[in-house]
């Protein structure tokens, strides 16, 4: 591995300083927040906005804020995103992590669709694969993409007078009780399912967020009832919410902490 330059690894540290507050600096707020020596800052001042990498504040003097080449090339890094291969790169991260079956999911219309999926190695585990398409209200993963959806296009796709398929005995088939679980699961952060779409599994799920904030995809980690129970849970929760940050991360998203 090559050496670090210096005055690369500073200007880059400024330029991530706007990603905090309000998105706007002064030199001396550089200076203080890196403790770097003021001559030193103003020539990278001066060369960051000689590149529109910054740009001065309007009515503002003294004051910087991001300039276009970081939105260009953000823009071209968003353009050269694949959600499935990310996804499938997470997904294996974290079934290393937990050796359960993990999976990333999209919604359409009232259906999930698997984009990735990584398997356990255990010899009893859950038998699914990419591109398999389930009822959304069955799964950890569609429930927790229906959660997000604003309220008048849940009711679109889901309207009062409903009739969901059951999938197994466990499955939900009233809209109404369906909405509740949805909202727990908007307020909670995750979403659980309980033999809903296999009398054999259960699993839970994790909102995946684009750039925009959006939720764009889930990620569930699925496990056979043998191996289930209350603190395997809460343990699979924590892990199925990371991975989902990462992989957000890695489609732009920048958490708020």
């Amino acid at each position: 591995m090559g050496r670090l330059v210096p005055a690369v690894t500073r200007a880059l540290d400024i330029l991530e300083l706007f990603l905090d507050g309000d998105g706007t600096l002064s030199a001396p707020d550089i200076v203080r927040k890196l403790q770097l020596p003021r001559t030193t800052v103003h020539e990278l001042v001066t060369t960051l906005a000689a590149r529109s990498y910054i740009v001065q504040v309007p009515g503002q003097p003294g004051r910087y804020r991001l300039g276009v080449r970081p939105y260009q090339l953000g823009s071209r890094y968003a353009e050269q995103l694949d959600l499935a291969a990310e996804g499938q790169q997470v997904a294996r991260s974290v079934a290393e992590t937990c050796d359960e079956t993990v999976h990333v999911a999209i919604l359409e219309g009232t259906d999930v669709i698997y984009i990735a999926k990584v398997d356990s190695t255990h010899a009893v585990r859950m038998v699914s694969a990419a591109g398999r398409r389930l009822p959304a209200h069955c799964t950890s993963v569609g429930k927790m993409l229906l959660a997000s959806l604003p309220e008048p296009e849940l009711t679109s796709r889901i309207p009062d007078d409903a009739e969901l398929v059951a999938m197994t005995p466990n499955s939900i088939t009233d809209p109404a009780a369906l909405r509740e679980v949805l909202a727990e699961i908007r307020q909670n952060g995750i979403a659980v399912e309980s033999r809903e779409s296999n009398p054999d599994v259960s699993c839970v799920a994790a909102p995946v967020r684009d750039r925009t904030g959006q939720v764009v995809a889930a990620l569930s980690i699925s496990v056979p009832m043998i191996r289930w129970s209350d603190e395997r849970r809460a343990e699979l929760e924590q892990l199925a919410a990371k991975g989902a940050v990462e992989l957000s991360e890695r489609l732009g998203h920048r958490s708020v902490a």
